[in-house]
């Protein structure tokens, strides 16, 4: 596969859209959000800057009006106002030449959450899915996905699985993604509800796949296809399977505990570095520290 031109920018969900009062902590707030905000990054790196043109994709999201009006607003108090919100509802829209000029016009995407199955089941294979790819790999083009918008993001996808059972067989549930990137699997929120579970169960079952866990507000600057670093405030989990030495996964019943040895598991804050073809890590914290 060829180097894409592009950059991903996967968002584990909730991400500081910019809504501040003027007390002392939320000043504080402020000034993270337009100096190291997942959403300053997403513009500071696309090809036009605050002239980019943005295109929302609501899909995932049950309530795609409000969404939508929420980022327009938070790109706004980044003084972006090239925004436009698409609300792809069908395979049909999927297809329709308007969005397809849309998307050809457009230097950066970015997909919201909800539920991600509802991207992956009206994008999949359409020609608005065929150009993402395109305009990926040949141009200076930003895809960012935000929770559902993340998980869908890479070719193998978490779309069903709770927290508390994750590491019972047959509990996690995982389907084909969108593939702009391969050879990981995605989980979201992932801090905050405790899925660490879900995301070893998915690298066990088949260990070629990086595991990543994205906290809230927290995401991962993916260029020339492997070189990650960590953006935003929080937490972000690597679940590395490559020298896993044993499961029991194919021995024991639908149901009962799966056993897994010798996962390695990476932690990453704002700034390190996690190349995908080495495996190897690059923490920039504690070079400052040193």
């Amino acid at each position: 596969m060829a180097v894409p031109k592009g950059k991903l920018i996967i968002i584990g969900g909730s991400v500081d859209k910019g809504s501040f009062s003027e007390s002392p902590e939320d000043l504080t707030r402020k000034l993270k959000f337009f100096e190291e905000g997942i959403l300053n990054k997403i513009i500071r790196v696309s090809a036009k800057n605050n002239l980019s043109r943005i295109e929302i994709i609501t899909t995932a999201s049950s309530i795609p009006v409000e969404v939508g009006e929420e980022y327009v607003n938070a790109f706004k108090n980044l003084d972006v106002l090239n925004v436009g919100v698409l609300n792809i509802k069908t395979r049909d829209e999927a297809n329709s030449p308007e969005n397809i000029e849309r998307l050809k016009k457009a230097d950066v995407v970015m997909f919201t959450g909800g539920d991600q199955l509802r991207l992956t089941s009206i994008f999949g294979g359409t020609t608005f899915h065929h150009l993402l790819l395109e305009k990926y790999e040949n141009e200076d083009f930003v895809i960012s996905g935000t929770s559902a918008g993340a998980a869908a993001s890479s070719n193998n996808m978490i779309y069903q699985g709770s927290s508390h059972g994750a590491l019972l067989k047959g509990e996690v549930k995982i389907t084909g993604g969108l593939g702009f990137i391969n050879n990981v699997i995605i989980d979201t929120h992932f801090v905050q509800r405790g899925r660490i579970g879900r995301l070893m169960y998915a690298c066990a079952s088949n260990p070629i796949n990086l595991g990543i866990g994205l906290g809230e507000d927290t995401g991962l600057l993916i260029t020339d296809g492997h070189v990650m670093e960590a953006i935003g405030s929080g937490l972000i989990i690597l679940v590395d399977g490559t020298h896993m030495r044993n499961t029991n996964m194919t021995d024991v019943e639908m149901g009962e505990p799966v056993s897994i040895e010798n996962l390695i598991v990476h932690v990453m804050s704002i700034h390190d570095h996690f190349d995908l073809k080495t495996k190897k890590t690059n923490y920039r914290s504690f070079q400052t520290c040193s």
